[in-house]
């Protein structure tokens, strides 16, 4: 849809987006269909004669689904099936992207968040024509998952399923917030970003971590997190995360908060940025709004301009220079530049570290052993009964280890 003076080429691009996705689900594109209008139509979104058009069309060319690329509301989308008939599936790019996550789904955890966000966006999709939801969730639109089973379409049934997935997911939760609990003393970074701005082959660049990598939407789903070390006396832990993308799905924020809980944990955000698309600068706005959305877009971050071995318009990069001044320029797949962007999270890190002379007990043998673990260690001396040690390092770290010391009397 293009709504009233949007620009051609951002619609152009919008429709290749939509194409890119489709075949990431495994459909075959035939053809695109763009109309303008100054605001959505209530019962069928395009017009009742666009949509009997539209149904004409897609019959024509042998089409068995129709994707928009707008959101449509549950009332839009059965008014539009009903027109539809059986033959043809229709569906939104909501629906296509959470089909998406369920192919790419791998772990308990992902395939638990995924097939809470299908019963929650089918629940209010719900019709008449078929008796079981076996025929709703076949191919491409909320594959997999639950319409692998004989699932009637019973309401009460699929709240009761919801329920369940939730509590798992809480349940999930706690165990990633025991594991954050163990990490809480060493600094943590995140990476986030439109998906396919290469956050994965970024990871595997700095941290050898062998992250599956391929040019495609939402390769990556599961949170991945590897330590990296920045120096001698510097190592910290990065995650890569998955990507966030235009109109992302409020079922699939909500089932995935926690894989994105490493975003939430994290003492710093490094924002990639695909330098080479034209879209960098909506795609950059995109990842704001998700973290505005999660309630994290106060914390710390630093942008990360990726892909400079594929940008083809020095003018273009210099206009994203000058809108991002403090940018990191990389590339991910060529390794370059990346000792200037380990400076960078360098200075970050050490931006609340303190030097500081702690007194500790020497018969404090495991209090000193934290000491070690958790804080830079510059000098040792010995006073009496007493260990002197002269550290550096994080002054939250540095205030935690005064309280033991204090504790231990």
């Amino acid at each position: 849809m293009r709504w009233g003076g949007t620009p051609a080429e951002i619609v152009a691009e919008h429709l290749t987006e939509l194409r890119l996705l489709t075949e990431t689900a495994g459909g075959q594109v035939v053809g695109d269909v763009v109309q303008r209008r100054d605001r959505p139509d209530a019962a069928t979104f395009i017009g009742k004669g666009k949509a009997e058009s539209l149904m004409r069309q897609a019959d024509e060319l042998g089409c068995d689904l129709i994707i928009f690329d707008d959101d449509l509301s549950p009332s839009q989308q059965k008014t539009l099936q009903h027109t539809a008939g059986n033959s043809i599936k229709i569906i939104d790019r909501g629906g296509l992207i959470i089909d998406i996550f369920a192919k790419h789904a791998r772990t308990k955890e992902a395939k638990t968040q995924v097939e809470l966000a299908q019963l929650q966006y089918l629940l209010p999709r719900l019709t008449r024509q078929w008796t079981h939801l076996e025929r709703q969730m076949g191919g491409i639109g909320t594959r997999g998952g639950p319409g692998e089973a004989q699932i009637e379409t019973d309401r009460r049934l699929i709240r009761r399923r919801i329920n369940k997935l939730k509590e798992e997911l809480r349940h999930i939760a706690s165990e990633h917030d025991t594991q954050s609990r163990r990490r809480r003393n060493t600094f943590r970074a995140a990476l986030v970003g439109y998906t396919n701005a290469g956050k994965s082959t970024l990871m595997n660049a700095l941290t050898d971590a062998d992250i599956f990598v391929d040019d495609r939407l939402f390769a990556t789903l599961d949170t991945t997190t590897r330590r990296l070390q920045l120096d001698e006396n510097h190592n910290i832990l990065l995650s890569d995360t998955v990507g966030f993308i235009r109109k992302l799905p409020h079922h699939l924020i909500a089932s995935f908060r926690s894989t994105l809980a490493e975003v939430a944990d994290a003492d710093l955000l490094l924002k990639v940025i695909d330098a080479s698309s034209h879209l960098a600068e909506e795609h950059f706005r995109t990842v704001n709004e998700v973290l505005q959305d999660l309630g994290l877009d106060e914390k710390p971050s630093v942008v990360v301009l990726n892909k400079l071995d594929a940008i083809d318009n020095g003018a273009a990069l210099t206009r994203l220079q000058g809108q991002f001044p403090e940018a990191v320029v990389v590339s991910a797949r060529q390794r370059l530049r990346l000792a200037q962007l380990e400076a960078v999270i360098l200075q970050v890190c050490t931006r609340d570290f303190d030097h500081c002379r702690l007194w500790i007990p020497s018969n404090q043998s495991r209090l000193i052993s934290t000491v070690y673990q958790t804080l830079e260690v510059q000098d040792r001396t010995f006073e009496e009964d007493v260990t002197v040690l002269d550290v550096w390092g994080p002054k939250q770290a540095i205030q935690a280890i005064k309280a033991k010391i204090i504790e231990a009397g």
